[in-house]
Formats: C-alpha cells, sequence, structure tokens
C-alpha cells in the first residue's frame, strides 16, 4: 500500500460520533433507527445540533422525543438536505427542502448563517457521503 495515498473521510455518522459534539444526536440517531440511512451514499448536508444544542431545549423534551420514534424521525429528518451543500452555496440560498418534507429557512445575518433560528457555529466538515455544518440550536418542525 501507497503511505501517502489519501484516506477517504468517514461518513456522516462516524465524523460526528468522534467529534465528540454530538452524543445526544448519535443516541437520536440510533433511536429513530436513521444511523444506517445516514451511512448511506448520499450526499447529504446536515445541519448537526451539539450536545449544548440539544441542551437548551425545555426540561423532559429530548427524553419524550426518544420515547416518540414518529416525532424524534420527523425533528432529525428536519436537520437533513439532499446533496453535499458547502457554506458558499448555503449563504447563495434563501430556503431549501429538508428530509422532514418542510422548508428550512436559510439567511445570512451580522451574528453569522441562520438556518431558521439556528447559527452555524462550524461549516464544512467534510465526510465520505456529504457535509455537516455544526449548529447551536435544534430545528424543530411546524407539526411538532
Amino acid at each position: 500500500m501507497n503511505t501517502a495515498q489519501k484516506v477517504a473521510p468517514m461518513d456522516i455518522v462516524d465524523t460526528a460520533v468522534s467529534a465528540g459534539l454530538f452524543s445526544t444526536l448519535a443516541k437520536a440517531l440510533t433511536e429513530a433507527n436513521l444511523v444506517g440511512t445516514l451511512k448511506q451514499a448520499g450526499p447529504y448536508t446536515v445541519f448537526a445540533p451539539t450536545d449544548d444544542a440539544f441542551a437548551k431545549l425545555p426540561a423532559g423534551t429530548v427524553e419524550g422525543l426518544l420515547k416518540d420514534e414518529a416525532k424524534l424521525t420527523k425533528v432529525l429528518l428536519h436537520h437533513v438536505v439532499s446533496g453535499a451543500i458547502k457554506a458558499a452555496d448555503v449563504i447563495k440560498l434563501k430556503e431549501a427542502p429538508s428530509a422532514s418534507g418542510q422548508m428550512i429557512k436559510i439567511g445570512v445575518t451580522s451574528a453569522g448563517v441562520k438556518i431558521n433560528n439556528a447559527t452555524v457555529i462550524k461549516a464544512d466538515i467534510e465526510a465520505s457521503n456529504g457535509i455537516i455544518h455544526v449548529i447551536d440550536s435544534v430545528l424543530i418542525p411546524q407539526m411538532l
């Protein structure tokens, strides 16, 4: 094997888990049976809420979602957009269709890039099957 050979990046799930900021997201993906989906070829863009983002939700919200697979799945899919959309392209968009079936709003403010009410705190984390943008709040779809 050529030692100069580039190692392929990990998929979105493994990249998120290895970052150490997404244990709640990883647990939620497992509970909703979405790990396999996000390990597929994609590409996907995932707006990934950190553990701190989940902690900002009202008391009992995360526990309630973890017990309701249908609602949990809808919330998680609201963070996923088809295609690998880098930050330079995200900022050109006003909205994008999430995998939950609802649109997410995208805007650029003096505080940075906003996805609905969340702020992107780290962009363009590349994975073998897409892109992760780290956000500071959980995106909640309208139907919940």
